[in-house]
């Protein structure tokens, strides 16, 4: 995956128990050694990244000036850096930067603030400080060639890589951004409401939010991010690609490649290890055939057969070779793209890659000047183009890979 040029951040995701912060950690240690300053940023702890971890009492603690978890390098690999960050430390710190926020809220309320000691992260807290920490380690001063993201598995991933979009699409539905009017008609609304208006601090905290969730999709949707998906070649991988291949394609994010990991010898003489062998090596090709479908490379990672020992069998690079071929079928339309097939058929044609998806648990709805896409257990809602807006839904069908959704011009809207 090193090889791949153009990439600056690299989402690494995958199946739960695959080995994610393993290849994480492999890859980017391949990058520094190739002389690429990179950042492993985790929230892994434990013996995952005992490989990568100074002698005893040595870490660096606390954060940067910037909010980013220390940075401390890695003995025995120039240019190689670790950020773990402390999920019960960030949300302290925003809880606590919160309540000061609103402190004259709460003095109205009579509600007593509360101290340090008594905040305990809720679920959740741990992926939001890796996304926190990207948007640092991406910053206007970041010094990084590359950064590797260790994230969740891929359900998680993906809904938490789609979180940013997501709130700020709720902060402009609840709090519009032209606050003019609401401020000259908050006094008659109070007064015809009989409640209090929301205060100007909700809207600059709401202002405060977009800029930082902003920062963070424009990371995201940088065309030089993209992501790694890492499987064990077990019962459930072909599945697990699947569903992630569907859930990236649907928000947008490029799929840079795939790895298998634990990946046993072939042609054992024992009956038992044989067997283990050829169940994978079944797995692996259906893995291809999906990978071939995407036109993105699979690599092979050899399983150790036991835990890995220092620094350079904890940090083994993946095989970069492609591992078992198919044949690539027809590929899909280039994605995100409008068709004006007017003339010809009378209609405009929206292609939507997705990837791995079928029709059941497939659905499409028209809302206003959006389109809700139900797909794989996740969803979107994607804004129409300005030309469909114009435009009623005629029929959408599912081919080779892409949504691919037909609209006619509406005779009341489309200029004659």
């Amino acid at each position: 995956m090193t090889a791949l040029t153009g990439v600056r951040t690299l989402l690494v995701t995958g199946a739960g128990g695959a080995g994610r912060t393993c290849v994480a950690a492999a890859t980017a240690a391949a990058a520094a050694r190739a002389g690429t300053h990179t950042l492993l940023l985790t929230a892994a702890s434990g013996a995952v990244l005992d490989p990568l971890l100074p002698p005893a009492g040595q870490e660096t603690a606390g954060t940067t000036a910037t909010g980013l978890p220390q940075p401390y390098s890695v003995d025995g690999v120039d240019g190689l850096y670790v950020a773990r960050t402390d999920p019960a430390a960030a949300y302290r710190a925003g809880a606590l930067d919160l309540q000061d926020r609103i402190g004259s809220l709460l003095g109205m309320l009579g509600a007593a603030p509360l101290d340090p000691e008594e905040l305990t992260e809720l679920p959740g807290a741990g992926a939001l400080a890796v996304l926190r920490a990207l948007r640092e380690a991406r910053g206007p001063q970041a010094a990084w060639d590359l950064v590797v993201v260790d994230l969740p598995p891929a359900a998680e991933a993906v809904r938490l890589l789609a979180l940013p979009e997501q709130l700020r699409r709720y902060l402009r539905r609840l709090l519009p951004a032209d606050r003019q009017a609401a401020r000259a008609l908050r006094p008659v609304l109070a007064q015809l409401a009989g409640v209090p208006m929301p205060a100007e601090w909700a809207f600059e905290a709401a202002a405060r939010a977009d800029a930082e969730l902003g920062a963070v999709q424009t990371v995201i949707d940088d065309p030089a991010t993209a992501a790694a998906v890492v499987v064990a070649p077990d019962a459930t991988a072909e599945a697990v690609l699947r569903s992630a291949r569907t859930g990236l394609a649907l928000f947008g994010h490029r799929l840079a490649g795939v790895v298998a990991n634990r990946v046993l010898p072939t042609g054992s003489a024992d009956p038992f290890l044989a067997g283990l062998s050829g169940h994978q090596q079944d797995v692996l090709k259906l893995i291809a055939d999906q990978c071939a479908t995407d036109g993105v490379p699979l690599y092979e990672r050899a399983h150790l057969g036991r835990p890995p020992q220092g620094v350079e069998e904890g940090l083994a690079v993946p095989v970069d070779v492609p591992g078992p071929q198919a044949p690539a079928p027809h590929r899909p339309p280039e994605p995100w793209t409008v068709e004006d097939r007017l003339g010809a058929d009378g209609h405009f044609l929206w292609s939507l890659p997705l990837p791995g998806a079928g029709r059941e648990g497939l659905d499409l709805v028209r809302r206003g000047d959006e389109l809700v896409v139900d797909a794989g257990g996740f969803r979107r809602i994607v804004p129409l183009p300005s030309a469909l807006r114009r435009c009623a839904v005629a029929g959408a069908a599912l081919r080779d890979g892409a949504l691919s959704v037909r609209f006619t011009p509406d005779p009341d809207l489309w200029p004659r």
